[in-house]
This record gives structure tokens, C-alpha cells and sequence, in this order.
């Protein structure tokens, strides 16, 4: 039924991208009751749906941001920082923080700081790979670059609210 209404409109759905899955409050339960593994995730807008539980036990979406859409945004960073690997680490800092903050904008769901975390880990071992690099003898230790990341680097913080509070908005009318 619903190709049939998508194609009203002169729309296509990609067969491998299209699929019903069950996924809700009740979808553990019911795949449990009949010996099925926990609920399917989906990706979908940068993200990985998961159907989870609170630390209380009740249902919880979870969003985590989408393992390749992070592995490319680590790889196009581990290139400009190669181009850059001359210039001052001031210049490098205040370039990684931009990039850090617009990534941090967008992923900063609740349920997703691990992922915010490991990504900001990540990016940090791959300025320290490129700062190793500058000289055979370098001097840039572990120690050394907490210290430049605790400046330049910024720690990601959940930005967005819940979706309940989110969409509790109360009009006038």
C-alpha cells in the first residue's frame, strides 16, 4: 500500500533502503516472548536507532551518530591536518575546534556522548600523529597533548533536549 501511494506522486522507494521492522516500546518484549534476539536498529538522519532501556528499566530511544559517517569525518579531518602539518598549532587549534563544534552542534543528542567522546579521543590522537610527525626528534608526549587539547579542543556536551521536552511546547491558543 504504501508504494502504491508514494508512486502517486511520482516517488520511488529503494528497495534495500525501505524495509518494516518491528521497533517501539513493546519490541523487546514481543521478540523475547517469541525467541527472537533483541529489536533491529535503523539509520536514519546521521544516526543509528537503537530501542533501549533507562537506567529504571523503562523504554528509551536511543541515537547514537552512524559508525561511517564518523570514520569519514575522522579521515577528511586526518587529511587537511596533513596539509597543515606546518603551520602554527595555534592555527591547527583554532581550525579543529571549528570542525569540533559544528560535529558537536548536530550530534549532541542525549544518549550519544560516548560516541562525542570517542570522536573528540580520536581526533585528538590524530592531531599527535601529525604533531609527531613535524621531526624525527619530537618532543610532543601524551601529557604534552592533553594540555594542547584541553585548550583548543572542546568537551562535548549534550546540547539538545529530550525529545519529551522538546516537543512540550503550550501555545496561546
Amino acid at each position: 500500500m504504501m508504494r502504491e501511494r508514494v508512486n502517486q506522486f511520482d516517488l520511488h522507494l529503494h528497495p534495500d533502503k525501505t524495509r518494516l521492522i518491528e521497533f517501539g516500546r513493546y519490541a523487546a518484549y514481543r521478540r523475547k516472548r517469541r525467541g527472537l534476539s533483541r529489536p533491529e536498529t535503523f539509520n536514519f538522519l546521521g544516526f543509528t536507532h537503537i530501542c533501549g532501556c533507562s537506567r529504571k528499566g523503562a523504554f528509551q530511544l536511543k541515537r547514537k551518530s552512524r559508525r561511517d559517517r564518523r570514520r569519514d569525518k575522522l579521515r577528511q579531518i586526518t587529511e587537511v591536518l596533513r596539509r597543515y602539518i606546518n603551520r602554527s598549532i595555534p592555527e591547527q587549534g583554532v581550525w579543529l575546534k571549528g570542525v569540533l563544534m559544528g560535529y558537536f552542534a548536530y550530534h549532541a543528542v542525549p544518549t550519544n556522548s560516548r560516541s562525542l567522546h570517542a570522536f573528540r579521543h580520536q581526533v585528538q590522537r590524530i592531531w599527535l600523529r601529525v604533531l609527531r610527525r613535524r621531526s624525527q626528534r619530537h618532543k610532543t608526549t601524551w601529557q604534552r597533548m592533553d594540555e594542547i587539547a584541553e585548550e583548543w579542543l572542546p568537551v562535548p556536551r549534550i546540547l539538545h533536549p529530550w525529545l519529551n521536552k522538546r516537543f512540550a511546547v503550550k501555545h496561546l491558543r
